[in-house]
């Protein structure tokens, strides 16, 4: 109950003013990170974290500044193809748009060309531009995983080997060949750690968008199943007053009581359908039901058999009661109906059947069609309990509604829990 109740809290804010709880997304950085759902917060690295590792380089700029580096034309021809690659990579891989293409591995393709041949070409300090062609690739997403190892093992073992054989001592060598597989794999792990709590984060925000939902399809479904039958009676038992007031003042007087009294009862369980924790009686149900069918001048005849049923399972074979009763009264236009309970083994089985027309159907224009919010509400809370409910004409006049559910204490249990469960996932 506590996870729920934060879970509460913390989407309680969510309401916009139109009254809707808008699904929150996750829109990228401002810089081209992932942001995190909902929070407007950077999650991660983003394109320009890359862009300071470009000092690497200042050592070869430094060689072209001295003239060092043979042609300078063609050695800054070099390291600005190089900068402009390594950057078209990061950018392209940090893109909403284009990181899932191809463009970033061709990108790095050339990147990865211009790299070899300014080392093989230059040499010295332009074997540290390795690690950072190595860097790059760690941010392509299309080279995660076993691509990604395979291609930092040849790229490494060829610096190194290529820095050694370039004059370079063993240590320098190895330096390079290490920083250079070292660097990718770095940002690889990293930026997919990154994905990762990005991911369980949209995925917190879709629970709790979920959680609102249910939240609200039970608060409708309880509402429905308590103001629709309470209203009914309502409206049965003014009816009933108005009749019974010129002829028969005290009979008026009890209908009129049972109408306060029915009033009363329904505020407070408004009051703990809002909690969540509303809890039906059968036998209250069955009462309520003999005396709503009798103030609608509809002959009530109610049966019930075999052993006391848990109370979860009376619980809810109370909203079967509830809501086939009130059908009956609102719909069917019958004389008589029929309510009968039976406890057979380790099933329990409630079945309303009246000799009237059944519920309105739909393009009729009356409210309560077949299959409608009260009876598919029905047909959900029987589900997840482990029962049925069928309904459907009684032969050839008539309308019969049939619900079932374990009955044997392990299956009541069960069916509680999980009902619970339902009831406060939320």
């Amino acid at each position: 109950m506590t996870v729920q109740n934060t879970q509460r809290r913390r989407t309680a804010g969510c309401r916009s003013g139109n009254g809707e709880w808008p699904v929150r997304s996750l829109p990228p950085g401002q810089d081209g990170s992932t942001a995190a759902a909902g929070t407007g917060r950077a999650k991660g690295p983003g394109r320009y974290t890359f862009l300071p590792w470009l000092l690497m380089g200042l050592g070869a700029f430094s060689n072209i500044i001295q003239g060092r580096s043979g042609n300078p034309w063609l050695a800054g021809a070099g390291l600005l193809a190089f900068n402009s690659l390594y950057i078209s990579v990061v950018f392209s891989s940090f893109d909403p748009r284009r990181r899932d293409s191809r463009y970033p591995l061709y990108a790095l393709g050339g990147l990865a060309a211009v790299t070899y041949a300014v080392a093989l070409g230059f040499g010295g300090n332009w074997f540290l531009f390795f690690p950072l062609l190595s860097l790059a690739s760690g941010t392509v997403r299309k080279l995660r995983g076993r691509k990604l190892a395979l291609w930092l093992i040849t790229l490494s073992g060829s610096a190194g080997y290529l820095s050694g054989h370039h004059g370079g001592a063993p240590g320098d060598a190895f330096g390079i060949g290490y920083g250079t597989f070292l660097s990718g794999m770095v940002t690889a792990a990293v930026l997919s750690l990154f994905d990762t709590i990005n991911e369980l984060d949209a995925t917190r925000q879709e629970l709790a968008r979920s959680a609102v939902e249910k939240e609200r399809l039970r608060f409708s479904r309880d509402l429905h199943d308590l103001l629709g039958h309470t209203l009914s009676v309502v409206v049965v038992k003014a009816e009933a007053v108005r009749r019974l007031a010129p002829r028969n003042l005290d009979a008026a007087l009890v209908q009129a009581a049972d109408i306060e009294a029915v009033g009363r009862q329904a505020l407070t369980e408004i009051r703990e359908a809002v909690s969540g924790y509303r809890e039906g009686s059968l036998t209250t149900e069955l009462d309520r039901a003999r005396s709503m069918l009798e103030a609608a001048g509809i002959a009530p005849s109610v049966r019930q058999s075999g052993p006391p049923l848990p109370p979860q399972t009376g619980a809810l074979l109370g909203w079967v009661v509830r809501e086939g009763v009130t059908n009956t009264v609102r719909h069917s236009g019958a004389t008589h109906c029929e309510i009968e309970v039976r406890t057979d083994g380790d099933r329990a089985r409630l079945t309303v059947t009246d000799d009237g027309r059944g519920p309105a159907q739909p393009g009729t224009g009356a409210d309560g069609p077949p299959g409608g919010s009260g009876l598919k509400g029905l047909g959900e809370r029987l589900a997840t309990a482990g029962g049925t409910l069928e309904t459907g004409p009684d032969g050839r006049r008539g309308f019969r509604l049939t619900a079932e559910l374990p009955a044997g204490t392990d299956e009541a249990d069960a069916a509680d829990e999980t009902v619970r469960a339902a009831d406060v996932e939320t």
